[in-house]
């Protein structure tokens, strides 16, 4: 240990330098471009989700979209490009309960209601919850209620979702914030805390913001911002391998 003034100083260490390897995606004379995926999106959506598969699933895999509804995501994604399981509640197939063994999946595909509003009366843009999930009337796989009876939700599919994956297997996830009994739910961070607890990995988020104003409302004095976005989580299935996500090749 060294002194100077009085103060001891310590030594100078040689610290690792950065080497690039063979892996890395900047090349020597390659072309610039910026074609790049991004964080935000504000073309819906369909014009969102492609990106996504760019980014973190490789053509050819085997995908499970077991919230599929209309296809909405699917719109703009070329056909054929990966072996498509579209599914859904409407036709018989709970995301909490798929007709997959384990492991047979390499991504799955979750969008299920944002919003709990009993009776209907509510978030009227949204299909209420209960007309697919009727826990707080029939106690159908769940007791919860409101925000609650949405995370079970996400809960148990994710639970499905891991048993279905392959090893790092990937999980998309849409998801929106909400304001609750006047209270501010930030359902995106529950979901990552929550999955983190299950065994995934959070690796990305992307943000879908609305071109059109949310709708008019008849409150007397706004208490919280009103949600114009909406999210896709990006997850991964950790597993006995490197700790580090790798792009699909």
């Amino acid at each position: 240990m060294q002194t100077r003034l009085g103060l001891k100083v310590a030594p100078k260490v040689e610290t690792e330098r950065f080497l690039p390897s063979s892996n890395d995606r900047k090349v020597k004379n390659g072309t610039s471009t910026n074609n790049l995926v991004f964080s935000a999106y504000t073309n819906g959506n369909d014009g969102t989700f492609p990106h996504i598969l760019d980014l973190y699933v490789k053509p050819g895999s085997v995908v499970a979209d077991v919230t599929y509804g209309k296809g909405v995501f699917w719109r703009n994604v070329p056909a054929g490009r990966y072996e498509l399981r579209a599914t859904d509640i409407q036709g018989g197939v709970d995301c909490r309960s798929l007709p997959y063994v384990d492991g047979e999946i390499d991504c799955v595909v979750l969008d299920p209601p944002y919003m709990h509003s009993p009776g209907g009366t509510a978030h009227k843009s949204h299909t209420p919850f209960e007309r697919h999930y009727r826990n707080n009337s029939s106690g159908n796989q769940t007791g919860s209620k409101y925000h609650e009876a949405v995370l079970e939700l996400y809960r148990d599919a994710g639970c499905e979702a891991w048993r279905v994956l392959s090893e790092r297997g990937v999980l998309i996830v849409k998801c929106q914030d909400e304001v609750c009994s006047n209270r501010q739910r930030f359902t995106h961070v529950e979901i990552m805390q929550m999955y983190d607890d299950l065994g995934f990995v959070a690796e990305d988020l992307f943000v879908v913001v609305r071109n059109n104003r949310p709708g008019v409302s008849r409150a007397i004095r706004q208490v919280h911002a009103r949600k114009n976005h909406s999210y896709f989580l990006v997850f991964w299935k950790r597993g006995s391998g490197k700790g580090l996500w790798e792009p699909p090749s």
